[in-house]
């Protein structure tokens, strides 16, 4: 056994797997169009290629001398990861405690926004475990009950898609500190695989707040600010944990949503459209994979999904359309939404196409033209920030002021 002095960063050999499974990709996306041109782009059946009597009804495998090269390719690569498989509990060593410098934590956050369903599912190191965090490092049971021992009002943190927990520190500013000193809060910073779906953080989410529930008084206070996607995976946790009558949704006084895509945002949608449009054609179609490599956490983002429902009725990159059951708003906690655009003044096609240059000011505000999806802000709860981008919701002076006094 080795020594844990000697044993590798986890990342380094979960960066191994990766590149196993990327080459595996790589060879069926070859594999695929050397099909297609063979047999001229589907005019010619596998039999006509292969001959009669023979399998090829193995659909979009070639066949004879290519066949057996792309065979070889993928039991060699098969053989190395699991090898690697094997050999990653044993030569590595997990670090999810300690404070990851903040290129790296962003490098392995963005992974996981792109990514990181397939590494959940492969088991691979580099998948984010959810955890509350402060400072950058990931707070165990026994630190949690020492926090929240006589802390009564906890704001947590909730960063957006391809994001991490020290990402709210934004060129020198960071709401959870300021608040912290002008208002008294104990921050609590989230940190998730993002690439995850949403209902499967949410749930995640909820266990983890029933814990802070446990941990805290009976008089202690939550507050949620929520960054982006984390204003859809805090909509999730609140469905799911009332769903389970946990008894945290109780303890919630407020959400504070910095534009959410509560309806979906036009960047993934148009993603949706290259998977079609690729799709159209034999000799295009091996190219889809590469569409589709985005995780299920950014085709969440089509519509705005929250549930499973929202998900689980197909294909997530087939042209559905919105299907999403509606979900309202959390009952008895007050729900602030602020949104941006980056117009210096009041545009109604910049605000409603471009918004804050990822979500449209009408999806952050929850509106929507079917009142069964329409979530109903009140207007005194709404902002609207000028000229800011959706990075700027994270550091802007006026966003900071609004938030303050939502939070008052």
């Amino acid at each position: 056994m080795l020594n844990e002095d000697h044993k590798l960063p986890s990342e380094l050999l979960g960066a191994g797997r990766l590149a196993v499974d990327a080459v595996a990709g790589v060879s069926d996306i070859a594999e695929g169009l050397h099909h297609a041109i063979v047999t001229l782009g589907g005019i010619l059946s596998d039999e006509d290629v292969a001959g009669e009597g023979s399998d090829a009804q193995q659909s979009k495998r070639t066949r004879g001398i290519s066949g057996f090269v792309y065979r070889s390719i993928r039991q060699v690569n098969g053989a190395i990861g699991n090898g690697l498989d094997a050999l990653i509990p044993h030569l590595t060593h997990t670090d999810t405690g300690k404070r990851r410098a903040p290129g790296r934590a962003a490098a392995v956050s963005a992974l996981n926004g792109v990514l990181g369903d397939h590494l959940h599912r492969n088991s691979n190191p580099l998948a984010i475990t959810m955890a509350f965090c402060r400072d950058g490092v990931a707070l165990d049971h026994a630190e949690l009950k020492a926090l929240l021992k006589n802390r009564k009002r906890i704001a947590i943190f909730i960063h957006g898609l391809c994001m991490n927990d020290q990402q709210w520190t934004r060129r020198g500013h960071n709401h959870g500190k300021a608040l912290a000193h002008e208002l008294g809060f104990t921050p609590l910073y989230l940190r998730y695989n993002t690439g995850l779906h949403t209902s499967e953080n949410g749930r995640a989410l909820a266990e983890l707040m029933a814990l802070l529930s446990e941990y805290g008084q009976p008089d202690t206070e939550f507050y949620i600010v929520a960054h982006s996607m984390g204003g859809l995976v805090s909509r999730s946790a609140c469905h799911y944990a009332s769903a389970q009558a946990q008894r945290w949704p109780s303890q919630l006084q407020k959400i504070v949503f910095l534009g959410t895509p509560h309806h979906g945002a036009a960047l993934e949608r148009g993603g949706n459209w290259i998977d079609v449009l690729l799709d159209s054609t034999p000799y295009s179609s091996p190219f889809s994979r590469l569409a589709r490599i985005r995780s299920s956490g950014i085709t969440d983002l089509r519509y705005g999904n929250v549930v499973d429902d929202d998900w689980s009725a197909g294909d997530r990159f087939d042209r559905l359309g919105d299907t999403r059951v509606p979900t309202r708003l959390p009952q008895g906690v007050a729900c602030y939404a602020i949104a941006a655009t980056t117009s210096i003044e009041s545009n109604p096609i910049v605000n409603n196409v471009v918004g804050d240059g990822l979500v449209a000011v009408s999806s952050a505000f929850g509106r929507h033209k079917k009142p069964s999806l329409d979530l109903g802000f009140a207007l005194e709860r709404q902002w609207l920030g000028q000229g800011i981008n959706h990075m700027d919701l994270l550091n802007h002076p006026a966003v900071y002021r609004a938030l303050k006094s939502f939070l008052l």
